[in-house]
């Protein structure tokens, strides 16, 4: 059973979309945006759910992703009878091939690679189109599990081009294929809390595709879900950086190319955003950016610059390619001085206020002086300092290579304090092989007290 939510219900999704579709198009374009451009001709990088048994055929992905919560839920009822809901939002991109004809003296359209009208030119060229498939169910309804279809219909469409006299010159041929796949949901209790599960599968058979291409044309891209709660007694609880009371949860979550991280305004608790790339609790769009450059990690300031050293047979020829490319090159090529300016140099502290790691009221008062080798700081009522054995819980840090350390015993070799009276601990992995090398050379892991445990 499905339930419709009023109007009132929705949350304003503005703030979770626009990270959103960052993720939904990661990769649709890298630079130098020309379809000539060897980096272009593969495309289709995260969350890409092939026909089942593509991956094992050795032409597509894996056609299944899913994914663990967590739910906090303080109802006055059984779950089993209330009337409490989640939506969830499954998003997309659909392939759609774009063809350039040219029309012979005939009247005859044949095909071509590029098509010039004028000083306009257009590219063969794979677009996508944004689908989105939403549901909101009761969690009542989870319990035993739910199951449903989202799909995208096969269609072609034909834009005629004319040249200049208003004399048919050739055509743009839209093509998309049928793609299709199962949600499935269920909802468990797991140590005091409840665990929701949710999967995607492409259900397409392998049987009968041609070849990679013909696999990538029935994929689901660039796949993610949004999941968000209707009632205020009903909460996300973070995974990634889970409170004490639901660590022993956390560690039994499986996640499979998807990872749900808390979304929205900062401690806002009502959505999660499942994401095909590592993201931390919270993300957000920089301020400074004036629009998505569809690079992996794209730097603004360093990509915009670099497109307005383009010529301008590139940036022709990255019009030509995707409606997307030439918004770019017309977006940075419309920039002032003042506009690159506020792209660059913008400081951010990701944690203007850490959790509390001391129980002293001024947490620097310990700290004996500013000599790493005897430096020491306290963390829980236990003196931490060189040769002190740690085990490791990485929580608000940027790197996403830290969350691989977690519950890794490890040596301090240092405490720094830097100029901000941020505390620093550098160890290394007493499981390292190379510790004792990393040692000699100075080459430390860096960790803030409040992700280290003394031993």
């Amino acid at each position: 059973m499905s339930v419709e939510p009023t109007h009132a219900e929705l949350a304003d999704l503005g703030r979770i979309r626009a990270v959103a579709d960052a993720v939904l198009y990661e990769g649709y374009l890298l630079y130098p945006y020309r379809a000539t451009s060897r980096k272009n001709q593969v495309r289709w990088q995260f969350g890409v759910l092939g026909p089942e048994g593509a991956d094992i055929a050795g032409i597509g992905e894996d056609s299944h992703l899913s994914m663990n919560c967590l739910l906090d839920m303080h109802i006055n009822q059984s779950v089993e009878k209330t009337q409490a809901a989640l939506s969830i939002h499954v998003r997309f991109l659909q392939l759609q091939q774009r063809r350039t004809e040219q029309v012979d003296d005939h009247g005859e359209y044949f095909s071509v690679p590029e098509l010039r009208v004028g000083a306009e030119r257009w590219f063969n060229w794979d677009e996508a189109v944004e689908v989105e498939c939403s549901r909101t169910v009761l969690l009542a309804d989870l319990v035993s599990e739910a199951s449903w279809t989202v799909a995208a219909e096969a269609s072609e469409s034909i834009e005629p081009v004319h040249d200049q006299n208003g004399k048919a010159a050739g055509r743009l041929v839209r093509q998309r294929w049928t793609v299709a796949a199962t949600i499935s949901a269920r909802l468990e209790p797991i140590a005091g809390l409840y665990r929701l599960s949710v999967s995607i599968d492409n259900q397409e058979p392998v049987d009968g595709l041609a070849g990679k291409d013909d696999a990538v044309r029935r994929s689901l891209l660039g796949t993610h879900m949004i999941i968000e709660s209707h009632d205020p007694q009903v909460a996300f609880v973070s995974v990634i950086d889970p409170p004490d009371y639901a660590q022993e949860a956390a560690q039994q979550c499986i996640q499979h190319r998807c990872w749900p991280v808390l979304a929205g305004e900062p401690g806002e608790a009502s959505a999660v955003l499942g994401s095909p790339i590592i993201l931390y609790d919270y993300p957000e769009i920089a301020g400074e950016s004036t629009g998505s450059l569809f690079d992996a990690t794209e730097i603004d300031e360093i990509l915009m610059l670099r497109v307005l050293t383009m010529t301008d047979a590139e940036k022709a020829e990255a019009r030509a390619t995707d409606p997307k490319a030439a918004e770019i090159i017309d977006r940075c090529d419309a920039m002032s001085p003042e506009d690159l300016m506020r792209l660059h140099g913008t400081f951010r502290d990701p944690d203007p206020k850490p959790p509390s790691w001391n129980d002293a009221s001024d947490p620097f008062a310990i700290f004996n002086d500013h000599d790493p080798e005897t430096g020491e700081v306290m963390i829980s009522g236990t003196t931490v300092r060189k040769g002190s054995l740690v085990r490791l819980n990485p929580r608000r840090r940027a790197d996403a290579q830290d969350v691989f350390y977690a519950d890794q015993l490890a040596r301090v070799t240092a405490v720094h304090r830097d100029l901000d009276d941020e505390t620093h601990v550098a160890v290394v992995l007493v499981d390292d092989p190379a510790a004792d090398l990393h040692d000699w050379y100075g080459r430390y892991l860096y960790f803030s007290p409040d992700e280290v445990v003394p031993q």
